[in-house]
């Protein structure tokens, strides 16, 4: 499921001129709250490293690898280690997520608002020790906006770009063809031009066959092996102050079960589940020794998706879809038969709040419900009414059956490392199978191939949502479909909808924050009616750390939010050793920077038993951030 989501801004700032010193944004960060630990006697094993003492705080995760290039990657892991390893123009402050400087110091639009000016800081560099500049930035959307391999993951921020250049080392100027509300949320990782113009194709280069990868981020990626784990260090002159961690190990379990006994263990010092922890492993953690739970609300969706019939850009169609799902009325008498109550009470346990529209209450400006008469409710026999008006009537036998006497009978994909997949396929089972309709749980350790390849009829579908939610829209429009069949391209489940498009692109160049709110809201409105995906939860992130291996650790936001997964760095690079748990810093340099030091890592993760699925692949149910 995708952040990608993808984080983006939710406060377009028009023409008004911004101007934030990078001590403002610290101090900021550093009023907001993170999550003490309560650190008590020595630190298990794990929690130092074999070579000179370093500390290292090491992190069980449910999702492999996609790709490390930041111009593929689509899953929350990829996208997060991406955020760690360069910067961005702008970020989104840990407290309520507006936006911050990054690479850039400021940025302001011309009175038409069709040319934005950035200026770029004068104290980033490169790992490699060159300076990190305008001509950086420029070669970055360039890029995208000549290669077609190189628009994969993030495309839909450049398609709106008449031409992008750099006068000098510290100006980056942004023509647009129409103005554009996500100037100030470009979630785009800024990278190297003198190491990346040396790529020959952006469609099968992942960044992983030289270390260390060069960037200008908090950390620097220094290994990486498929199956296996990838590994960043603290960066030392990080011009926001460098971590405090000397490493952090991402590691994959497919087994949730394995992955919190290692927690227990001391093993690991942070478990995020798959996205989640399950209800029962959250309560039995709580009453653990030296293990704090965080449990607030998150920033995804957890929904079902059904394959609209796969097709390209030029409307060429592939895949197997099951022909019955084409008519909104079979597509809204399956949700109509989901008890969203159900799940909410038996599958989460009331670790989420029942999902309506497509945007988490989290952000609420962009928060929509359906109204009363709109809503799809659960009510099975109208469900039942509606296909028999589709011509899927009930045989003598309580199997439904189409005109030509086949049986109704379904596939949904589900994650097979995800406990609530299938649980909840399960109960799609009973409550379908009621209706006459079969179903089988097809339960994937990569479900990539067959999402892309249009080879499903339903699947279980989430993103996180960034505060600005451009990219989680731009995902269901006609653009993001494939340019060749099978290809991931920006598309989530292959919708295209004329109604919705006009939509998005009222939305992208509409700067009042309220108009453009309404018109997100009328997309959302849209695609639940459309019925071709249907939001049953917003998951609660459900997480848990060692207190004795991470003193503190900011949240987003820093009231009651998400520790893995953010829309940006800062949990990672505000957690603090606790006392006794690093063995000794081999750099003391690192301990006084800053108002907020945060942490070094090295991220190791397993692929899930499969290929890293190169260039163009993510797990349509682990979320772009």
């Amino acid at each position: 499921m995708v952040t990608r989501f993808s984080p983006r801004s939710t406060r377009p700032r028009g023409h008004v001129r911004i101007l934030l010193a990078s001590g403002a944004a610290a101090l900021a960060l550093a009023a907001g709250s993170v999550v003490p630990g309560n650190p008590i006697g020595p630190a298990p094993q794990e929690a130092q490293a074999a070579d000179g003492g370093k500390s290292t705080l090491t992190v069980a995760v449910a999702q492999s690898i996609d790709s490390l290039s930041p111009f593929l990657a689509q899953r929350l892991l990829s996208t997060s280690i991406h955020r760690l390893m360069y910067d961005y123009l702008t970020n989104y402050d840990a407290k309520d997520s507006h936006t911050i400087p990054g690479l850039a110091t400021q940025w302001e639009p011309s009175a038409d608002k069709l040319t934005w000016t950035y200026t770029i800081r004068s104290d980033s560099k490169w790992s490699d020790g060159r300076k990190a500049t305008a001509e950086d930035a420029a070669w970055t959307f360039n890029k995208m906006m000549t290669d077609e391999g190189a628009a994969t993951s993030n495309g839909s921020f450049v398609g709106n770009f008449k031409k992008v250049t750099a006068p000098s080392a510290d100006k980056l100027v942004i023509e647009l063809k129409q103005p554009q509300a996500t100037m100030t949320a470009l979630d785009v990782p800024i990278v190297p031009k003198h190491v990346w113009e040396k790529v020959s194709d952006f469609s099968k280069f992942n960044n992983d066959t030289k270390f260390p990868v060069v960037g200008n981020g908090p950390f620097i990626l220094t290994d990486y092996k498929v199956d296996s784990y990838v590994k960043l260090k603290a960066n030392k002159d990080f011009w926001r102050g460098a971590p405090k961690f000397d490493e952090l190990v991402f590691r994959y379990y497919k087994d949730q079960d394995a992955a919190v006994a290692a927690l227990r263990k001391g093993e690991v010092s942070f478990v995020a589940g798959s996205p989640g922890l399950t209800p029962a492993q959250a309560a039995s953690l709580k009453t653990t020794d030296n293990i704090k739970v965080n449990d607030a609300p998150g920033r995804r969706f957890y929904a079902l998706a059904t394959n609209p019939g796969a097709r390209t850009k030029d409307g060429k169609k592939f895949g197997d879809g099951h022909p019955a799902l084409l008519d909104q009325r079979v597509r809204q008498a399956l949700f109509m038969a989901v008890d969203r109550t159900a799940i909410i009470d038996k599958v989460f346990q009331g670790h989420a709040i029942e999902g309506e529209g497509y945007i988490p209450p989290r952000y609420d400006s962009y928060f929509w419900k359906p109204t009363a008469e709109q809503k799809l409710g659960y009510d099975p026999a109208k469900a039942g009414a509606l296909l028999d008006q589709a011509g899927y009537r009930k045989t003598g036998a309580g199997k439904r059956a189409g005109k030509d006497g086949k049986p109704l009978d379904l596939r949904i994909l589900c994650h097979a490392t995800d406990p609530n997949d299938k649980a909840i396929g399960k109960y799609l089972q009973e409550w379908w199978g009621d209706l006459g309709v079969g179903l089988k749980v097809d339960c994937r350790d990569n479900v990539s191939d067959p999402w892309y390849a249009g080879e499903y009829d339903l699947a279980f579908d989430g993103w996180s949502v960034n505060p600005d939610p451009d990219f989680v829209m731009s995902i269901h429009t006609c653009a993001a479909l494939p340019a060749k069949a099978k290809e991931s391209a920006a598309t989530d489940n292959f919708i295209c909808d004329k109604q919705y498009d006009e939509l998005y692109a009222k939305q992208l160049a509409e700067y009042d924050p309220a108009k453009r709110a309404d018109l997100v809201k009328q997309m959302e409105s849209r695609l639940y009616d459309t019925g071709y995906m249907n939001v049953m939860a917003y998951p609660n992130a459900v997480e848990a750390y060692r207190t004795d291996q991470i003193e503190s650790i900011t949240t987003m936001p820093s009231d009651a939010g998400n520790i893995f997964g953010q829309d940006g760095y800062w949990s990672w690079w505000s957690a603090v050793p606790a006392a006794g748990a690093s063995g000794g810093s081999s750099d003391d340099s690192s301990s006084s920077t800053g108002v907020l030091i945060g942490v070094g890592i090295a991220v190791v993760v397993l692929a899930g038993g499969g290929l890293l699925f190169a260039m163009r692949r993510r797990s349509t149910a682990e979320d772009r951030e």
